[in-house]
């Protein structure tokens, strides 16, 4: 596939494109100074209102964007009023670029879908490639409906499903910590780890955001978009090559044999939704009554799901992903914990108070550290637990540059594949039915605690 020249950014006034898409190009044309990409901007406001050379300008500017690929996406930027739902308006579009051009939809999986319905009646360029934002549906029904259009107007390797995690500068240390170094994968089997947690919790509230959140929650919002994939790169087997073809092949697999844990959907999962408290010295109203939340919907604001990948690797692990907001002392990490030694000594405790090894990596603040035991009876401090941490190097790439690195160079090495996205929603969608027919009530949290017990 050619690489991309002109990158149109269809739902160019949203918070997403200034505030992660835009910074994290910046971040990618600083790294390659070769690159000549224009940039598009587009959405139905009308021109006179964006001034999107400001825009970009900015956003490159608040990650220190500085070169000559830089220099021209900046001189070269420049904005179309389009209504992506209207044929003679996405025809203009595409006639008044240059290719080989990536529409990339920042925009709901709604406007999406009728925006690919739309482009089903016109002709398109051969070399049009696709980058759709997750989530990719609003269910496994309208995931699988979706695809299938996508797969009507260009083929598979011309489309990208886009998950900024499987761009996270920590979860791919993850990766090359557990495949680069011989110590690790000998032990990621059910035989040496007693559970797998995936957390991704902050200390923000709705943050005016209740036009998008509202309508999806957390087990949408985060599981079901961000940490399943996560879940599934972590667990995956050990690939013969880093590429296009095995790893979302592999992951795939880990998303297929996911099951809630024990069969129960509703003893497996627990939502939560923040009442009125104070988080960091900031005082939150009760979520229900922050502007433009419809109480009557019941959003979860804090959702947690065990989960079993049930293969010969992992079958009998409890992996579990969790995910709220307004938490007081969030935690955002990978974390596996082992299995306690496997025999007692008469001169320590007995194993089963022995704490467990247990191996973490920060997503945000992306510190590896690894806890063990050290001392014991030949000890005159007993046994005691120390902690080995290090901090990783910064990237030179946001999580959203390295998605678009992929994109704008033809790799789908980390995009997800449309199998993927379809288990995915099939694992949420049993979680969601337990949610709305009740069988796992919604429990309120403070803000500013750890989220329901």
């Amino acid at each position: 596939m050619d690489k991309i020249r002109t990158l149109v950014i269809i739902g160019a006034t949203g918070d997403l494109t200034s505030r992660l898409l835009l910074p994290g190009l910046g971040t990618l044309l600083t790294s390659a100074p070769e690159l000549r990409i224009d940039v598009v901007g587009s959405s139905r406001s009308p021109e006179a209102d964006v001034d999107w050379t400001q825009v970009v300008a900015e956003a490159f500017a608040s990650v220190g964007a500085s070169g000559p690929a830089v220099e021209h996406t900046r001189g070269t930027a420049r904005y179309l009023a389009c209504d992506v739902t209207d044929p003679e308006d996405l025809r203009g579009l595409l006639d008044d670029v240059e290719g080989p051009v990536c529409l990339y939809f920042a925009l709901p999986p709604s406007a999406t879908a009728r925006a690919c319905e739309v482009m089903a009646e016109l002709d398109l360029p051969e070399d049009l490639v696709l980058a759709l934002e997750k989530p990719i549906g609003s269910d496994a029904e309208t995931a699988r409906e979706l695809n299938r259009l996508v797969a009507r107007l260009v083929p598979e390797e011309r489309t990208f499903r886009v998950d900024h995690f499987l761009g996270m500068p920590a979860v791919l240390n993850f990766v090359g910590l557990r495949f680069a170094n011989r110590l690790l994968e000998p032990l990621m089997n059910r035989e040496h780890v007693e559970s797998v947690e995936i957390v991704f919790e902050e200390t923000l509230g709705l943050e005016g955001r209740a036009d998008f959140y509202d309508a999806t929650g957390a087990l949408r919002d985060m599981i079901q978009s961000h940490l399943l994939q996560v879940m599934a790169l972590v667990m995956m087997e050990p690939p013969s090559s880093f590429d296009q073809v095995e790893i979302p092949t592999l992951t795939s697999h880990v998303l297929r044999a996911a099951k809630p844990w024990g069969d129960d959907v509703a003893g497996a999962a627990a939502r939560g939704r923040y009442s009125a408290g104070s988080v960091d010295g900031r005082e939150l109203p009760d979520y229900t009554a922050e502007e433009g939340v419809d109480p009557d919907r019941g959003t979860e604001t804090f959702a947690q799901v065990v989960l079993e990948v049930d293969t010969w690797r992992w079958n009998g692990v409890p992996v579990t992903l969790r995910s709220g907001k307004a938490v007081g002392a969030p935690r955002q990490e990978i974390a596996i914990t082992f299995r306690r030694p496997p025999h007692d000594y008469e001169q320590l405790p007995r194993a089963g108070d022995v704490a467990p090894d247990v191996l973490r990596m920060g997503l945000e603040e992306e510190q590896l550290s690894l806890e063990l035991n050290v001392g014991g009876p030949f000890d005159s401090r007993g046994m005691t637990r120390v902690t080995l941490s290090s901090g990783m190097a910064r990237p030179g790439l946001t999580a959203y540059g390295s998605v678009l690195r992929g994109v704008l160079e033809g790799d789908h090495t980390f995009s997800v594949r449309g199998d993927a996205a379809e288990q995915g929603w099939r694992i949420v969608d049993e979680v969601l039915a337990a949610f709305e027919d009740g069988r796992v009530p919604l429990v309120e949290y403070p803000a500013g605690s750890s989220g329901p017990v």
